[in-house]
């Protein structure tokens, strides 16, 4: 499943929003491994097969989620905007609601949006 033809174009540029990239180092080794390489591929336009669209801020959102000794870790990102890929979010999911996200991440996944895109608007007009 690609977005683009990897080939064509070189590895775009991580920019992890608020404290994402702390949170994702974090995560158990054998997550991160696992979560790296599905993002190594967004930065080369190719979409990971177990990577899933995020529900309710548009297209262009993906999350990657494992699971790793009964407990389930995600990491959301945006290839939305052009030449680069926001990591939005990584977390560990503790809903108390089933399978649901909790609505505090839902939250903060949706502000941290609005902050990659006054970034990205910001890199166009330097």
């Amino acid at each position: 499943m690609k977005w683009g033809d990897a080939g064509s174009s070189s590895e775009k540029p991580f920019h992890w929003v608020g404290s994402a990239k702390k949170d994702y180092q974090a995560f158990p080794y054998a997550v991160q491994s696992d979560m790296g390489y599905a993002l190594g591929l967004a930065q080369l336009g190719v979409k990971h097969p177990r990577a899933k669209p995020w529900k309710g801020d548009g297209p262009g959102i993906f999350e990657v989620v494992e699971d790793h000794i009964g407990d389930t870790y995600r990491a959301v990102y945006t290839v939305r905007f052009a030449g680069i890929v926001y990591v939005l979010h990584a977390f560990q999911k503790k809903s108390k609601t089933g399978i649901k996200t909790p609505q505090e991440d839902v939250r903060l996944i949706g502000e941290r949006l609005k902050r990659a895109q006054q970034d990205y608007e910001s890199r166009g007009k330097r």
